[in-house]
């Protein structure tokens, strides 16, 4: 009886998963499936295309500069992402393990300046670019998101639980900071450091207001300017819209589906802290 029990039991979490599961999944399999519809077809009702075709993906390479709108960002999101890695694995060492004046008070700021929109100093952030002459270029949109105080943040957190015991093993070994830091603490936090990377990625993949304020040319802005292309005052263009947007979830979906079992084993460990 009590096998039974918890037979059926175990179906409830699947009997509620399964429906949201479908929910989450429909917007983009219909999205993948108007990139693929006719002109004539593209508002169909049917959850699959009825002639598919690659017509909206031709148009769309013919109409803007897809390949060096992805190429600006896979660079943009890949230097970001490590940039901010990087900053914030050594800012979260520091808090963590020294004390120095005013560190409670900096931490603090550091995590107020997460709670500020980008919106609030994207203005004076242009403003700078622009008297640096690096508007309409690459390196403006690294500059304002090489430091990421949510990324500080969570790292401080999962430092702060690491095993001050291996640490101090480490040291009494003659280990000093540095290798410390690269050789014992950051290989052992390998899921809650692909989570990050990903959370990063993806922000700096999806990013809009930035490059739509930077950048002027398609040769150096981002995908997400040239899917913003397709929607016109005289009318939008969802077959070439779908298909553009269909070609930048791609490399999001292939990174999140290589690294998905660290992103579900941080949040487990992140739940049994």
């Amino acid at each position: 009886m009590t096998t039974k029990t918890a037979t059926g039991r175990g179906w409830v979490p699947h009997a509620v998963m399964i429906p949201l599961a479908i929910v989450s999944i429909f917007p983009v399999w219909w999205m993948f499936v108007t990139s693929l519809r006719p002109e004539n077809d593209i508002y169909s009702s049917l959850p699959w295309p009825g002639s598919p075709t690659l017509d909206n993906y031709t148009y769309a390479m013919d109409s803007i500069a897809v390949w060096p709108m992805l190429r600006n960002t896979a660079i943009y999101a890949v230097t970001s992402t490590l940039a901010q890695m990087l900053t914030a694995v050594l800012a979260a060492w520091a808090f963590v393990r020294w004390r120095f004046p005013l560190d409670k008070l900096l931490f603090a700021l550091i995590a107020l300046t997460w709670l500020v929109p980008f919106q609030v100093v994207m203005i004076p952030n242009y403003i700078l670019v622009s008297r640096l002459g690096l508007v309409d270029n690459l390196l403006a949109l690294l500059l304002p998101n090489m430091v990421s105080a949510f990324a500080i943040l969570l790292l401080v957190q999962s430092m702060r639980s690491f095993p001050t015991e291996v640490i101090e093993a480490a040291e009494m070994d003659g280990a000093g900071h540095w290798r410390v830091l690269w050789r014992v603490v950051v290989p052992n936090l390998r899921a809650p450091l692909a989570a990050l990377a990903i959370l990063l990625f993806i922000s700096t993949w999806n990013d809009y207001f930035w490059p739509l304020l930077l950048t002027r040319s398609e040769n150096s802005t981002v995908i997400q300017i040239g899917i913003q292309m397709f929607l016109t005052e005289e009318g939008n263009q969802w077959g070439p819209l779908m298909a553009i947007s269909s070609l930048a979830c791609l490399p999001v979906l292939a990174i999140y589906i290589a690294l998905q079992r660290q992103v579900i084993d941080s949040f487990v460990k992140a739940g049994m802290r």
